[in-house]
């Protein structure tokens, strides 16, 4: 466990976390105007690996070989110079900080965006420590400054969550609301998991798996490698704890991510290019397209059926739409896999960048 406190005079500002892995949808914009959940869970932190908030820079202007060091390997609308490490935790677990108002983001609509920086100051010293976000279309949260916070120990953090723990408690989110609308968590992860299946496919047509698994990628898989005539798809399997052995040789496999630690499942010496390579997914996703979903928790309801009437409620939750991955996810995870250095990705990225009509749909 630990806690955050100010750099400048040791005042403490969070409750005690543990770490969890980043999420997908950590930076995602979701919708128009929709208002968004808290991001993290209570007594949670979260580090993102990459640069965040200013200064911002264009892939243009930046010198040779400089966004490759910042972690890009093909062009993005902008990327920002500013330092990694920025922690994430949910508004809740901050304390003894302060709003500035006057820092709400030029642009904010419901709420405050952050884009001008760091709007939370530190309630005993006054320094900007945090930047607190709860704008429409943004998940609420709290983002510590790495230049201004320092993690102290806290206590022993608890022991990950073995995979047979995880299967027993099965964390998940489920892919459809009440009212028809696909999960955004779910749109992100599938994207963020998109991007390796396309980095790993050299070009080829992907065959994927019926059932759950073929509504999530087979849309957006065909319309971004179509289906040449003659050449060898690569194929994708679901793999994982509690899972039979794939019924043949594989391409790809699509495992787990540890929610806590962050790694995928399977022996990390075992991946090597003789072997189907190993393409990540949230474990809350994965659980669903692997074990199904449980069914919604029965209503409430007033009165009495008729006579002789069958029950058959609750029904299953169905979506109004065909699932769509979160394109912006999916294009800034693909570009930072370096096999974006490939012309044929480069061109699919610029593609959705210029929004050019064959890729329209999609996403």
């Amino acid at each position: 466990m630990f806690v955050f406190v100010c750099a400048g005079c040791e005042a403490e500002l969070t409750a005690p976390l543990h770490r969890v892995e980043f999420p997908d949808h950590a930076h995602q914009n979701y919708g128009n105007g929709v208002s968004m959940p808290v991001l993290m869970d209570e007594g949670t932190f979260a580090v993102d690996p990459l640069p965040s908030g200013p200064p911002w820079r264009r892939w243009e202007d930046l010198p040779e070989g400089e966004a490759e060091a910042l972690g890009w390997y093909a062009p993005v609308w902008g990327i920002s110079c500013g330092l990694p490490g920025a922690v994430l935790i949910a508004p809740g677990d901050s304390w003894g900080t302060v709003l500035v108002p006057e820092r709400r983001g030029e642009g904010s609509c419901c709420g405050i965006n952050g884009a001008d920086g760091p709007n939370l100051a530190c309630l005993a010293c006054g320094a900007l420590v945090a930047t607190r976000i709860d704008d429409c279309s943004l998940w609420q949260a709290v983002w510590l400054d790495p230049a201004a916070v320092r993690r102290v120990a806290a206590g022993s953090p608890p022991e990950p969550l073995t995979w047979e723990a995880l299967l027993a408690e099965r964390r998940i989110v489920p892919s459809v609301d009440q009212l028809g609308h696909w999960s955004p968590v779910w749109e992100a992860a599938v994207g963020a998991a998109l991007a390796g299946v396309v980095a790993a496919s050299e070009g080829r047509p992907v065959d994927v798996p019926e059932g759950r698994v073929a509504e999530m990628f087979r849309h957006t898989l065909d319309g971004l490698l179509p289906w040449v005539p003659g050449a060898r798809a690569k194929r994708m399997v679901l793999a994982g704890p509690g899972l039979p052995a794939p019924d043949g040789p594989a391409d790809l496999i699509l495992v787990p991510r540890h929610p806590e630690t962050g790694e995928a499942w399977g022996p990390a010496a075992e991946r090597d290019s003789r072997r189907p390579v190993v393409v990540p997914l949230a474990a809350a996703v994965w659980l669903c397209l692997a074990f199904g979903e449980p069914p919604p928790l029965p209503l409430p309801a007033s009165g009495r059926l008729a006579r002789d009437v069958l029950r058959d409620e609750p029904l299953p939750l169905r979506p109004n739409w065909i699932f769509r991955p979160d394109g912006a996810v999916f294009a800034r995870t693909l570009a930072r896999q370096p096999e974006a250095r490939a012309p044929w990705l480069r061109d699919v990225l610029d593609g959705l960048r210029h929004r050019r009509p064959q890729y329209q749909g999609l996403f």
